[in-house]
């Protein structure tokens, strides 16, 4: 049976690529327009439906509070789309003097949903993918399936009405291993959107496609002695109580500064912590953690009840959160590793550099590259403590888990966040439409570069042909003045030009090779011709004693400008128009 689904699961990957590839070649062609209208109805529809399909996370994956669960739906389909919905996706994105940059869709987007944050993360992928004019393909968390294809459908059949194909957005029912991986390394599959445990990404990552992977987020989070404490916890326990800390983002560790640690301890008990004795945390933590030291799965998402009963723990009615002392971090010390669940580990430091270094060997240990936080009233302490740790996002007087993700902060609001080269990915951006597009750019030349050589035109360089006879040749130069130079002649007459040219026909003659020696005629200016090419006439000299020439084309330029030599011309010169175009950059002419 678990074979038959896995080829089912494997089919169906296949067929929603294919489909989805042929998709999205028509999404491409839209215009801006268009694809807002499409993002705006989706949006609207994922928010209308926002209480049904979290009531339906929380019933089908037993994680977290429905009523959190719903504000996470409400922050990707109205805060994300109303942050990016002015974004420009489609055509000349920016454009100065010197860059333009032009948007191209990258194509199907695989994207793999958690079943911690099911229905928020899928309305937010399909949502920056349309954006972006690709196609995307959904692969939920098997035991979160229902509620994903239950919110792909509702956003699916908004995006119908307004034209979207419907193939644009694919969601399998049938997910298992070995369907994500064939998903991931599809042919047709552009990029990988990676929202899971580290195995997962890790898979994203070794499929041969651009992914965009996240980590895992053990946050710590450093109450420096100037922070307003009261505040500090409200946001503490704020974060860490939200959807029963399963958003990676959520706090997992607070170290407070010495001085102020009693005041501290007292207002999480007011606040509505409960600290436990040695012995309790040592029965907590024999439940938060398997044989293998790793993560109990059945602690995630759960009640502080529910977590307490499991532990056989007896705590206050209305208990917020479990807090525990722990003198240490790595797998001797079980509760200071990443738990998705209302615990908190508490560490007192003296001191910023060694509360620092404690948040530094925290986030070392499963949190590599995602979010710290802190509290204080100096900025100059918090951008000190930023300074120091390995993360993408560091926090401020806010609940880690709100602030990381956007909801409170001015970052760019994602349910994406990625841990950098810290955490093996490969941004620590907050993801956005602007991950899934390629960026073109045309780029105009600003700094000319200098060349030994003369520019020659495309005429120059062709084969040239030969000299026109008498008949066309005065034709051909009143269409052409040469008014460019410094050289340029008076009018002379037809008949003066038909004898200049017949003289330079009666006289042409191909030279025997080797080459004579030049006749001893001093200031006499030639173009030696090689393999029978025509010489430059000359006339009788000049009052300087140099000749001008009376007929020069394109060849003789060549020549002289091989050897380096100057073509003395007087107000009778005929001079070829393709002769002109290439002497007159290189300065060849000179005036006798």
């Amino acid at each position: 049976m678990s074979a038959d689904k896995d080829l089912i699961s494997v089919q169906q990957a296949r067929d929603l690529v294919e489909a989805a590839h042929r998709a999205q070649a028509e999404v491409a062609r839209f215009d801006q327009a268009k694809i807002d209208r499409i993002c705006d109805a989706m949006a609207q529809a994922a928010l209308r439906d926002s209480p049904r399909v979290a009531a339906l996370a929380g019933e089908e994956t037993g994680y977290g509070i429905a009523e959190d669960k719903q504000v996470k739906n409400q922050f990707s389909a109205e805060i994300v789309w109303n942050y990016f919905k002015n974004l420009r996706t489609v055509g000349v994105v920016s454009e100065t003097k010197d860059v333009v940059e032009i948007a191209s869709p990258r194509g199907v987007v695989c994207g793999i949903i958690p079943s911690t944050n099911p229905t928020s993360t899928a309305i937010f992928k399909i949502l920056i993918a349309i954006k972006s004019r690709n196609a995307i393909v959904l692969s939920p968390h098997p035991s979160a399936a229902r509620c994903i294809n239950e919110t792909t459908k509702t956003m699916r059949e908004a995006g119908i009405k307004e034209g979207l194909p419907a193939d644009a957005i694919g969601c399998m029912t049938t997910a298992t291993i070995e369907g994500t991986e064939a998903l991931m390394k599809h042919k047709m599959t552009a990029v990988i959107l990676a929202t899971g445990g580290i195995g997962l990404v890790r898979a994203a990552y070794s499929s041969g496609k651009p992914a965009f992977g996240v980590g895992p987020g053990n946050v710590p989070v450093f109450v420096e002695r100037s922070a307003d404490v009261p505040k500090a916890v409200q946001d503490i326990l704020t974060g860490k109580s939200f959807d029963n800390g399963t958003i990676c983002a959520s706090e997992q560790a607070i170290v407070v500064y010495a001085p102020i640690e009693m005041a501290v301890r007292e207002q999480f008990k007011l606040q509505g912590a409960h600290f436990l004795s040695q012995s309790e945390a040592d029965q907590l933590a024999k439940v938060v953690t398997t044989p293998q030291r790793s993560l109990n799965p059945a602690i995630v998402g759960k009640s502080v009840e529910k977590i307490a009963g499991m532990a056989g723990l007896s705590v206050p009615p209305g208990t917020r959160c479990l807090m525990a002392d722990v003198s240490g971090v790595g797998r001797d010390f079980p509760l200071s590793m990443e738990k998705l669940s209302p615990i908190l580990a508490f560490y007192v430091e003296d001191g910023i550099e060694r509360g620092a270094a404690r948040c530094n060997e925290i986030l070392h240990y499963g949190g590599m590259g995602h979010t710290a936080g802190i509290h204080t009233r100096s900025r100059e302490a918090a951008i000190r403590y930023g300074a120091e740790m390995p993360a993408s996002r560091i926090t401020v007087n806010t609940p880690t888990t709100h602030g990381a993700i956007g909801f409170s902060t001015a970052l760019p609001p994602s349910m994406t966040l990625g841990c950098g080269s810290w955490g093996g990915n490969v941004t620590s951006d907050n993801v956005s439409p602007l991950h899934l597009m390629d960026i073109k750019r045309v780029a105009f030349e600003t700094r000319p570069v200098a060349s030994k050589r003369p520019a020659v035109t495309a005429q120059a360089t062709a084969t040239p042909m030969p000299t026109p006879p008498p008949q066309t040749q005065p034709a051909i130069s009143a269409s052409r003045p040469a008014a460019t130079s410094a050289t340029t002649a008076p009018k002379v007459s037809r008949e003066e030009i038909a004898a200049i040219v017949d003289r330079f026909l009666a006289n042409r003659q191909p030279e025997p090779s080797p080459l004579p020696a030049p006749p001893p005629r001093a200031e006499t200016t030639r173009a030696d011709a090689g393999n029978g090419a025509a010489r430059v006439q000359a006339s009788a000299p000049s009052s300087n004693g140099r000749q001008a020439a009376d007929f020069v084309s394109e060849d003789d330029v060549k020549r002289a400008i091989q050897k380096g030599e100057k073509i003395y011309v007087g107000p009778k010169t005929i001079i070829t128009p393709s002769a002109r175009d290439i002497g007159d950059p290189a300065e060849v002419f000179a005036k006798v």
